[in-house]
């Protein structure tokens, strides 16, 4: 079995790449971690869009290119590789997927074609408090399609104009769609390590909600959702680890300790042997996770717990060795080391921490293997 991109998909991986180092060069992304009044950038949102990204796996009855879940994935990476300062995985990977996973032909008709055009910010409300997302925690309340509760923190939840809410009706779990430019929504933009991707507290209080799916589901969805969603999560962690390890050898070829580069003493050979090595497993895990994504693998949920462990620890190893790699430098504003591992830190926590997903991973594989 072949995991590897078709040539197809290397292509429009090669071009992914040629765009964003073209239009997002890292002094896009300073400029929006220097810039307190923005949480992403405009203009490349637009751009983005212009290119059709965010309809890549929607179909094109929706308004999007109906390309699959793999080209996303060869999307996602370059994403990561650049750390693009837009709300795509909020929007794509959760609100988009949860629509097709869940939605009625009308909500499809109506939310798809304006996700796919760039003209709709999306963001997946689910968690209110510390811990495991279980169905005891969710304590949002729907009554008479009036949504009441609190969920934090919420990514993008500061700028998206449609929110996928996890909460409770008549007892029953169930995932709802939410315009948050109604009434009866407040937003509380929150401060974190990585100012280039928001995070606000949504406060809800009678808003309209219109239920996704069927009641009862809730959780079930969830899941589904922050499954496929791990996987392209995990593409865009590898991208920027693989960065992070380009700018490590880079310096250490370039930079002169002693009359010899630094990259020739076993000390820093090592930490570059061991950033290929985590970075490469990543790589595998997340190959593995999109061909259950694209195919809709009974593996998937496996699949994507394992990729979003390995490619969670490549990423955050990565970009803590660049900064090690570049020594008394890397701790500066000036170089760009901070900026990968603020990253890496904000996308190792955007679906659950490592070590929820863990867990995930060990019971998957325990009813796997109870079967």
């Amino acid at each position: 079995m072949d995991f590897d991109f078709s040539d197809d998909q290397k292509f429009l991986k090669t071009e992914a790449r040629k765009f964003l180092e073209g239009r997002c060069p890292i002094s896009v992304v300073r400029g929006v971690l220097d810039d307190p009044a923005k949480s992403y950038d405009e203009a490349l949102w637009k751009d983005v869009a212009g290119q059709g990204w965010m309809g890549a796996a929607i179909p094109e009855e929706f308004g999007g290119l109906s390309l699959g879940g793999i080209e996303l994935c060869a999307i996602a990476e370059e994403l990561g590789r650049s750390l693009a300062p837009i709300p795509f995985a909020s929007t794509v990977y959760f609100v988009a997927e949860a629509l097709m996973l869940a939605g009625s032909h009308e909500q499809k008709k109506t939310w798809l074609p304006k996700i796919a055009a760039g003209e709709v910010i999306g963001c997946f409300a689910t968690v209110e408090r510390p811990g495991t997302l279980t169905d005891a925690q969710v304590q949002a309340r729907v009554e008479g399609g009036r949504l009441t509760g609190v969920k934090v923190p919420v990514t993008d939840g500061d700028v998206a104009d449609l929110a996928v809410v996890l909460a409770r009706e008549a007892g029953r779990t169930a995932l709802y769609l939410v315009e948050l430019g109604g009434d009866g929504v407040t937003r509380e933009t929150l401060q974190t390590l990585d100012p280039t991707r928001g995070v606000a507290k949504l406060t809800f209080n009678g808003a309209a909600a219109e239920r996704l799916g069927e009641p009862g589901e809730g959780l079930a969805l969830a899941e589904a959702v922050l499954n496929r969603a791990a996987v392209l999560l995990a593409f865009e962690q590898v991208g920027g680890a693989d960065r992070a390890l380009e700018m490590a050898k880079s310096y250490a070829l370039e930079r002169y300790a002693f009359g010899r580069q630094i990259g020739s003493y076993q000390a820093i050979k090592h930490k570059l042997a061991d950033m290929y090595i985590k970075t490469e497993l990543a790589r595998s895990n997340a190959y593995y996770g999109a061909w259950a994504l694209d195919n809709g693998a009974a593996e998937l949920p496996v699949a994507a717990a394992a990729a979003r462990v390995a490619a969670s620890e490549a990423f955050w190893f990565a970009a803590k060795e660049n900064i090690q790699t570049h020594g008394g430098m890397g701790f500066t504003w000036a170089v760009d080391c901070h900026l990968f591992y603020r990253r890496a830190q904000q996308l190792g926590l955007v679906a659950g921490g490592a070590k929820a997903w863990k867990e995930r991973l060990v019971s998957q594989l325990e009813r796997r293997n109870a079967a």
